[in-house]
């Protein structure tokens, strides 16, 4: 039921998180937040088993910033990725793998260049253009496949965005009503309204 979304445009990547927590048919929790910065510009997405996410995304998050502050060199996000699809590999081969899927999304300071990479629990990682968790895949894939073109500015990629939370609203059976929206970008993370 959770809803994670991104789309990569020319010097950002424009996220979407659902803010419902709920567990079958039970609403737990509105206004959750499923993002972690992993440092200034690399956001992680993540959705999953309730415990699971929040451990996870914590572990991953301090790690990220321990190597950073021991190296005196912040990780970019293709290692980023890398490091978090061996810490979900190593997991699965336990007895207690996390069942967390994942987006990281960042952008390189220095060039402005995005990077746009989707995990799921099985540790499997692809580097997209935009990327879709959840059951919004089955709904927003094919519109963001339609519309997504490369070079889009942040008020295109918004345009797109709105696009895909309206046809979930039509088809998807969940009532989503809150979503939080960052930017990652070369200055860094912020939350935007649409």
């Amino acid at each position: 039921m959770e809803v994670l979304l991104a789309i990569k445009g020319k010097d950002f990547i424009l996220t979407a998180a659902d803010r419902t927590s709920a567990r079958s048919i039970v609403v737990m929790k509105q206004g959750e937040d499923k993002s972690r910065a992993l440092n200034k510009n690399i956001l992680m997405l993540y959705s999953g088993e309730a415990g699971d996410t929040v451990q996870f995304a914590e572990y991953i998050q301090r790690n990220i910033q321990l190597y950073g502050i021991k190296n005196g060199v912040p990780l970019s996000t293709s290692a980023a990725a890398s490091f978090t699809r061996k810490e979900l590999a190593t997991s699965l081969r336990s007895r207690n793998p996390y069942h967390v899927n994942v987006i990281i999304a960042g952008t390189d300071p220095k060039t402005a260049l995005p990077e746009l990479y989707w995990l799921d629990y099985l540790a499997a990682s692809v580097k997209l253009n935009f990327a879709a968790h959840g059951h919004a895949s089955y709904f927003t894939l094919s519109t963001m496949d339609r519309y997504w073109r490369e070079g889009l500015s942040l008020e295109e990629a918004k345009s797109l965005l709105n696009k895909c939370i309206a046809e979930l609203k039509v088809r998807y059976i969940a009532n989503l009503p809150e979503f939080t929206v960052k930017v990652v970008d070369k200055d860094g993370i912020r939350e935007i309204d649409l």
